[in-house]
């Protein structure tokens, strides 16, 4: 199984200081890839800038035309999380353009599947604003390429972030060509994605938040794919499934408080695999997010790309964790998204 791996030296120049985003998490993922003999396995895939016009369908030009003078000036901080340097908006551009390039190996067949390991990260950026480390939204400018340059009208989207990715949900939200599925942990940072937020007008039903109690974990997740995830996709008949794979839900991850351990990543991985192979000829795209645990970051990404190459040896050198939070009425928090997503 062809499996593309998108990187380029260009993202350690967003240059975060000791940010909690910082080029050490790619660094440490590539030396990680490359101890397991796992990296050379990939298609490397160098990623292209995205053009203004690429970024233009999801943010204002002039929200962009700023964040490049902002770096021009030297950069700073953009608000209390979000921070840039002079190499920001060059490493901004080829994290968006990494999606594309990825989204384009595999729907030519270039690759079965892609992972784009690019930073800075995406999933919080809106229409006219930076936040929670992201410039521009990766993922969501990736999704408005696909629908334009290739003849599909369904594209889904899967953010397992430990956050709610509410600058992708905004960007979709009435748009029923795109399905949104998140997990994240709630209430939390950003403050969205609540059970009810379920789209508008024609994208009324084409948005799913699965909101997640602190201290859930791998059991929780698994039930969540494979009874809400899997159903919801087989009746959106995507035909690309594109994922916000971030991996700060993990249990060593101290921003968050889940309870995930590399082999429920593995679980998620796998579901996601299954279902593009059954509804889209498996095309599959991986974008990095979060993940802030540089071990438990490396060792998850690894056990994806291991999944993806069909290898479902894994090194998991934490271990598991079991949820000390297991609410006897969880069937019936399934059951409830269910109903409202008439599954």
């Amino acid at each position: 199984m062809a499996v593309g791996l998108i990187y380029d030296p260009v993202y350690l120049e967003h240059d975060t200081g000791n940010h909690v985003e910082n080029s050490q998490r790619l660094t440490a993922i590539l030396s990680f890839l490359e101890e397991k003999h796992i990296k050379e396995k990939m298609v490397p895939l160098p990623p292209r800038q995205a053009t203004v016009d690429e970024l233009s369908k999801v943010h204002a030009p002039e929200y962009i035309s700023h964040i490049q003078k902002q770096v021009e000036k030297g950069g700073g901080w953009l608000d209390a999380d979000t921070v840039m340097s002079p190499g920001s908006y060059n490493a901004a551009i080829y994290a968006a353009g990494g999606i594309i390039t990825a989204i384009d190996a595999v729907m030519t067949r270039k690759v079965n599947t892609a992972f784009a390991l690019v930073r800075p990260p995406g999933h919080h950026a809106t229409c006219w604003q930076a936040m929670g480390f992201c410039l521009f939204n990766n993922i969501a400018v990736g999704a408005k390429y696909a629908l334009v340059n290739f003849n599909i009208q369904r594209v889904l989207i899967v953010d397992f972030d430990v956050h709610h990715g509410n600058g992708t949900q905004d960007t979709f939200y009435a748009d029923p060509n795109v399905l949104y599925f998140s997990t994240h942990q709630y209430p939390f940072y950003p403050g969205t994605g609540s059970i009810d937020e379920t789209g508008a007008r024609e994208g009324e039903g084409f948005t799913a938040n699965v909101p997640l109690i602190a201290g859930w974990g791998d059991y929780e997740y698994q039930a969540v794919f494979e009874d809400i995830l899997a159903p919801l996709t087989k009746r959106f008949q995507p035909q690309l499934i594109l994922v916000s794979a971030g991996y700060d839900a993990h249990w060593a991850d101290t921003i968050a408080l889940m309870q995930v351990s590399v082999p429920g990543f593995i679980r998620m991985v796998e579901v996601l695999k299954t279902l593009a192979d059954m509804l889209c000829q498996g095309r599959l795209v991986f974008a990095l997010e979060g993940g802030y645990h540089h071990e438990a970051l490396s060792s998850s990404v690894a056990a994806t790309l291991n999944v993806l190459l069909g290898n479902r040896e894994f090194a998991d050198p934490l271990g598991k964790k079991e949820s000390q939070i297991r609410p006897v009425d969880f069937s019936n928090f399934i059951n409830m998204v269910k109903n409202i997503h008439k599954l």
